[in-house]
């Protein structure tokens, strides 16, 4: 981002622009090759956009780069590196970073945030991590990552856990052995699965019985709780698709087997709700759009989340 005629903030810098304003990257020694992509705020990035550039991060590794890089927007960016992450079946790393202050601010971030994340795209040691943020000189996985801030430098952490690394005198320190993860196909060509999130609010009504859709993910209060008159259509809709239950809290897991009054997690996955595990809403959309996509059933998304969200044996 940076000021655009007529005032504000928009999209407007090259890869090369970015580069460019690195400071020490020669110190690394590496050899570049530079790609725009697209040049939107990533709030208007779709899915079916993250798909084509997994496709084309998968080119460039089978064509001999040793990792890549992504710089993108921070509104979605926790959403768009799992989404790579879940579709990223090769060793080499993934690493994806962004900016919180722009380039005419003092103590502007992203210089030093894509020098780390071309510092951890080099380390041999990055290999079989799968897709990786960095940020704030941290190294998170893209599977815990979230924005937990709208503005500051450090807007971005890992529950659970915190960050797997960080980087220090110019070196990544890797702190954590590589997470579990999940790994898919590539979608085939055509549509994406329509999968919303619905989010549980206090005394709201309840979802709709007749929604279009192929799956979807409910955002529940607490450890997975919703209002009781929301139990009976969501059983409905889970008749016809696969519904999957996280919490609102961004923190701790759904339960599977504590509370049991009427749309307690116990009602609910009685009536085919899927948990999701330690997955945050927005990650739970993300892996269960992925698995449909690919062509899994319903079978299919519960061993999914079983692993990704920590509900295995």
């Amino acid at each position: 981002m940076t000021a655009v005629p007529g005032g504000g903030l928009a999209p407007a810098l090259t890869a090369g622009e970015l580069v460019a304003a690195v400071p020490g990257l020669a110190a690394l020694n590496l050899e570049l090759d530079l790609v725009d992509v697209a040049n939107e705020p990533s709030a208007s990035l779709r899915t079916a956009e993250i798909v084509a550039l997994s496709r084309r991060i998968g080119a460039l590794l089978a064509a001999g780069a040793d990792g890549v890089v992504v710089t993108q927007g921070t509104d979605t960016l926790e959403e768009c590196a799992y989404l790579l992450d879940v579709l990223h079946e090769r060793p080499e790393p993934v690493v994806v970073t962004g900016a919180m202050r722009h380039p005419l601010l003092a103590g502007a971030d992203g210089p030093a945030n894509v020098l780390a994340a071309l510092t951890v795209a080099a380390d041999p040691r990055a290999r079989g991590r799968g897709v990786l943020v960095t940020f704030a000189d941290e190294i998170h996985a893209a599977s815990r990552v979230r924005k937990r801030h709208s503005t500051s430098v450090a807007a971005f952490g890992s529950a659970p856990g915190g960050p797997v690394g960080q980087l220090v005198e110019g070196r990544a320190r890797f702190l954590a052995g590589a997470t579990d993860r999940v790994v898919l196909p590539l979608p085939a060509a055509g549509a994406l699965p329509r999968v919303p999130l619905i989010v549980a609010a206090l005394g709201a009504d309840e979802p709709d019985r007749n929604l279009a859709a192929d799956g979807l993910v409910v955002a529940a209060f607490g450890a997975g709780h919703l209002p009781q008159w929301w139990a009976e259509p969501l059983a409905e809709l889970a008749a016809r698709m696969p519904v999957v239950l996280a919490s609102r809290t961004l923190a701790g897991p759904v339960l599977t087997d504590t509370y049991g009054f009427p749309g307690s997690e116990r009602d609910l996955i009685e009536r085919d709700l899927i948990p999701a595990g330690f997955l945050d809403p927005a990650k739970a959309r993300i892996l269960l759009l992925a698995v449909l996509a690919g062509g899994g059933d319903r079978q299919r998304v519960r061993d999914a989340f079983a692993a990704a969200g920590g509900l295995g044996a």
